[in-house]
């Protein structure tokens, strides 16, 4: 198997089918990947929906679906990567879609030290004709030009584990943190540099689109003493990784990974 899709769920809205359908419509053979879905911390109707619509959809392709009632969409990572049969691995969030060209482009350029990006659409729901201004977008534009880079350079793009593909031993047996709901993304990105070399651009026509909708948990109002709760747990979480293997981890990532928190502390609700 060569590539293992991993999407979280929970309580899905009609945005999950587009995204499974964009999975159907890939370039590369349906006989190489496998879209691995996790319902989390919900149950019926949604299980029953998603059963439905694979078994109406999806027919010859290898889908795992596993419905768990613990919630957490990290949760639901970490069990789609133990049960992940593919030498690379790809996370995309279920209210988002990719193009047909999107594994095919991925994979040619992944490689054992080396995580392959896409170029990112972003768009606010119901507009997807409208493209937005977006930072991962604006870096791909800047650095995809030079070609094959050390990540090091690159590291506005290593918030988040979307977008990317990645050697499975790249990732290793480290997961994603359930103690967290916010910035456990940019916490497991930082967790896996060290094993991280080499950063290759797929073409412009490689795409994940990436959708902004009210309500989501990206978008979702929080109080100012959650904010800096979690902000203080995610400095005491980068700063424990990178002291446990100074000389492994990059102290400018991590220097960039604790401006970054203090930075969101301070300005998010102002």
């Amino acid at each position: 198997m060569k590539i293992s899709v991993i999407i979280p769920t929970y309580k899905p809205l009609d945005y999950i089918w587009e995204c499974l359908i964009s999975l159907t419509k890939q370039t590369i053979s349906k006989n190489d990947f496998e879209i691995i879905i996790v319902l989390n911390g919900c149950c019926e109707p949604w299980k029953s929906k998603i059963e439905s619509f694979i078994s109406a959809n999806m027919k010859g392709f290898k889908v795992n679906f596993i419905q768990i009632d613990q919630p957490g969409v990290s949760n639901a990572r970490n069990i789609a990567l133990d049960n992940s049969k593919g030498e690379y691995i790809t996370f995309i969030d279920d209210d988002d879609f990719v193009s047909p060209l999107y594994l095919e482009e991925l994979y040619a350029k992944a490689t054992s030290d080396t995580v392959a990006l896409c170029y990112a659409y972003a768009f606010y729901d119901g507009k997807v004709s409208e493209k937005l201004e977006y930072r991962i977008t604006s870096e791909f534009e800047k650095r995809s030009k030079f070609g094959k880079q050390q990540y090091q350079k690159t590291r506005k793009i290593f918030s988040g584990p979307c977008m990317k593909l990645f050697h499975k031993n790249i990732i290793g047996n480290r997961r994603f943190d359930p103690h967290f709901e916010n910035g456990e993304d940019s916490l497991f990105m930082f967790l896996i540099s060290d094993r991280l070399k080499y950063v290759e651009y797929t073409s412009h026509e490689a795409i994940y689109y990436r959708r902004f909708r009210e309500n989501s948990a990206v978008t979702r109002a929080r109080s100012i003493t959650e904010i800096l709760f979690n902000g203080l747990k995610l400095i005491k979480c980068y700063t424990y990784i990178y002291l446990t293997s100074p000389f492994k981890y990059s102290f400018n990532f991590y220097f960039t990974r604790i401006l970054g928190t203090i930075k969101g502390m301070i300005f998010v609700n102002l």
